[in-house]
Formats: structure tokens, sequence, C-alpha cells
């Protein structure tokens, strides 16, 4: 007798709904954030590589400015629900719209610093708020 191979997850819909009733608000937070991503036609930032222009979506956790060599930078962390991603802004203070909680869409250079994904000066779209 042969074994037919079987999925380890089945992917009924009752299935998908169980999953969705036992995962955490952060889990489906994240699935949500993916799914953003993908509509909109952007690049997960887990799968961006150093040096590779990309276009990245997710929601600005935090804001901060730090000067850097003696330079003013606004940095920001990008969330997309598979990683984050640092934004910075040199010789800005401030920029109108960038807050925590505010989604953004941006489009760069990757560079890597120690493992960490970082985009300088990218250009950037603020997501209207009625998307949020």
């Amino acid at each position: 007798m042969s074994a037919v191979p079987r999925s380890e997850k089945p992917t009924g819909r009752f299935r998908r709904m169980l999953d969705r009733l036992s995962s955490s608000q952060e889990e489906l937070d994240d699935a949500e954030l993916q799914q953003d991503a993908e509509a909109v036609g952007c690049t997960k930032i887990c799968d961006a590589d150093d040096r590779q222009i990309v276009k990245v979506t997710g929601t600005l956790r935090t804001v901060t400015l730090r000067p850097r060599a003696g330079v003013p930078a606004l940095e920001a962390e990008l969330f997309d629900g598979s990683a984050a991603l640092d934004v910075v802004w040199l010789g800005r203070r401030s920029i109108a719209g960038i807050e925590p909680g505010r989604k953004l869409i941006a489009s760069g250079r990757i560079a890597m610093s120690r493992g960490r994904r970082t985009l300088f000066n990218p250009r950037y779209e603020l997501r209207p708020l009625g998307q949020e």
C-alpha cells in the first residue's frame, strides 16, 4: 500500500480559522503587515540583501534624533512583519509625518552594518491615513 504524502498543516477554511483564533495579536499584526507589503508590490525586509536597491513598506516603530559625526540624523525603525530596517535621514532634525505608528513606503539601496539593514536618505512616501 502506498502512502499519500500530506502537508504538515491542513489548509482548509476551518484550519485557517483555528490558526487565527490560536495566534497571538502580534502574529496576526505581522501577517497583516506582510500581506500589505505583498499587495503594494514591495520587497520583504527579510529578503533584502546588502547593496540591493529595494522598495519596502511597513510601520515606523521608533523615531529618534541622533547626531552622527556632528551632523543631526533622524533615525527610524521600519517593521514589515518579517524583519526591521533602520531608515536614516542625514542632516534632518524632523520630517513632517514621520512619527511612530505611521505607515511608510521607502526605496533606496540597502547597507548592512553588523547584520542590521539600513537605508540612508531614502525616497519615501507616507501611506494615507485611511489605509492604516
